[in-house]
């Protein structure tokens, strides 16, 4: 996709890019200024690309709610009438038991990210192996594990497992801290009056 857009932006609640089958997830467009004209559009794994509403979804103001199945797995993004568009997500709904879940949207540098192995039946939070780039990384018998201060090293390609299966595989992306700088422009009585003068002569 051509034409990112710096205004408009998918939000994913909860923000996790795996589901189990039937779990609802709220894809909203958010816009800044004008946001009519904006759809929310997939590009699912069998080759279905449609706005919400269509064959799938049930549209609620500038969201889309949707109750998941496996065939729904795709790609996720809002675009505009003249081509603009959003972020795009990642969706995966595996037809197995166990998901991982990690965030769908980028995690700035600095922030705690807590990962959970999740299996469909109970109990939900079995003993779990957790890899990085398929490496096992770490074994965590709560089926959870939280890393401090997320760096750049952290972004990459993560899955779990248990004793009723495994995960597939989800990116998880680390953004750099932002820094909002504010410059104040102060100009004095005086000053204003030197300009004046100057223009005179």
């Amino acid at each position: 996709m051509s034409n990112l857009s710096l205004s408009a932006s998918l939000s994913v609640r909860p923000d996790r890019s795996q589901f189990f089958k039937y779990e609802s997830v709220s894809l909203s467009c958010e816009v800044q200024g004008n946001s009519a004209g904006w759809r929310l559009k997939r590009y699912t794994v069998s080759g279905d690309r449609s706005d919400c509403g269509r064959k799938w979804g049930k549209p609620q103001g500038s969201s889309c709610i949707v109750s998941l199945i496996p065939s729904y797995s795709g790609v996720y993004w809002c675009e505009s009438g003249s081509g603009e568009h959003s972020n795009a997500v990642n969706i995966t709904v595996p037809a197995g038991a166990v998901i991982l879940e990690s965030p769908a949207l980028p995690v700035t540098e600095g922030d705690n990210v807590t990962l959970r192995c999740r299996y469909q039946g109970i109990p939900s939070n079995l003993t779990a192996d957790f890899y990085k780039d398929g490496s096992l990384i770490r074994t965590q018998t709560t089926g959870e594990m939280t890393i401090p201060a997320v760096s750049k090293s952290d972004e990459g390609l993560y899955k779990c497992n248990n004793s009723e299966g495994e995960s597939p595989e989800s990116w998880m992306t680390v953004t750099g801290e932002t820094f909002i700088i504010i410059c104040v422009l102060v100009i004095s009585a005086w000053s204003l009056e030197v300009i004046h003068m100057s223009k005179i002569i």
